[in-house]
């Protein structure tokens, strides 16, 4: 009660499949459903065997918690049970297509005592995307993509679910308030424990001798080759799927040459396209530099000749002017003689 878990929704809101998980409703004017503490802590108690006992038979459990603050709660409770986190937004497919999108996703083998077996390398880049045994899932509204997945893939999941959210969406459901921050770091916090405490349980049974799950990756143990080679960190002491997958490699490669272009050719062939642009643009622009330079030779000889004064010409209109005013003066001797 101290974390607001019996909270719920305004009655107009309300899911009547969580009719049976509601107490009484409280208010007059903006009346609201309370949840029932009994049924919150039955239905948590149920919750926290189920991730316990997943958590024992080395089941992996994935915590979401997509809404703003529950990121710290989220991250607390899978590293308290040993298991996967996310609280950011769940891409879609990432369980139904899983083989493409988590194929990139680093993978390992581990023995009953949680301790890195190496040689397997080889066989894991073959095997299939790793999926959760168990979802944990803070805030089912927000993420029914994920909810949808698991219900196709056959994987249970446990849900925080409020009086406005349909419980049969999630396969152990837990009524309680998911606003809250507090109601939900209570809650993440008892399933982080019992995962912690399914978890203890598996290592002191393991140190005993005593398994009790099977393996299910159904990969065979690798030679003494492959795991001193896994060890040394060396790409030697090749397994039949390293050769397999070279072969495909070299397929591929082939099946790009022939439908594909050189690289190394075109690069030659644009950084040719490119020489032959460059020189096209000097010589373009030594010729507009040599134009102008003769141009500015020919303005040069204008301005020379017709800066200085032309003194034939001058002395072309003294002559003419002496000669008429000796023809004028030869006339009128003329006319005195007479």
């Amino acid at each position: 009660m101290a974390s607001q878990s019996h909270l719920g929704h305004a009655t107009s809101l309300w899911n009547p499949m969580n009719a049976k998980y509601i107490f009484g409703v409280r208010g007059d004017h903006d009346p609201i459903h309370i949840i029932s503490l009994d049924v919150t802590a039955a239905h948590l108690r149920r919750a926290c065997k189920v991730v316990e006992g997943v958590a024992a038979r080395g089941g992996l459990i994935l915590f979401v918690g997509t809404r703003e603050g529950q990121a710290r709660a989220v991250v607390k409770a899978a590293e308290m049970a040993g298991g996967c986190h996310l609280f950011d937004k769940w891409t879609p497919g990432t369980l139904t297509n899983g083989q493409q999108i988590l194929r990139r996703t680093k993978k390992k083998v581990v023995d009953e005592l949680d301790r890195e077996q190496p040689g397997f390398e080889p066989q894991l880049k073959f095997s299939s995307a790793v999926k959760p045994d168990l979802v944990v899932c803070l805030n089912p509204l927000e993420n029914y993509v994920l909810l949808h997945e698991c219900g196709i893939h056959n994987i249970p999941t446990v849900g925080i679910v409020d009086t406005d959210a349909n419980p049969t969406w999630v396969t152990y459901p837990i009524p309680a308030n998911d606003d809250s921050l507090r109601c939900v770091q209570v809650l993440a916090g008892a399933l982080g424990r019992a995962g912690e405490e399914g978890q203890r349980q598996r290592l002191a049974s393991a140190k005993k001798g005593y398994i009790t799950y099977e393996p299910r990756h159904h990969l065979e143990m690798p030679t003494k080759e492959e795991v001193e080679a896994s060890k040394r960190g060396e790409a030697g002491a090749k397994s039949q799927h390293d050769e397999i997958e070279e072969e495909f490699d070299d397929e591929v490669e082939v099946v790009e040459a022939e439908s594909e272009p050189d690289a190394y050719a075109l690069r030659l062939e644009q950084e040719e396209k490119e020489r032959e642009l460059q020189a096209r643009a000097n010589g373009g622009r030594d010729e507009k530099l040599a134009n102008l330079s003769e141009l500015e030779e020919d303005l040069d000889d204008d301005i020379a000749q017709f800066s200085q004064p032309d003194f034939d010409i001058l002395s072309d209109r003294a002559r003419k002017g002496l000669e008429e005013e000796d023809a004028k003066a030869a006339a009128e001797g003329a006319e005195k003689k007479k």
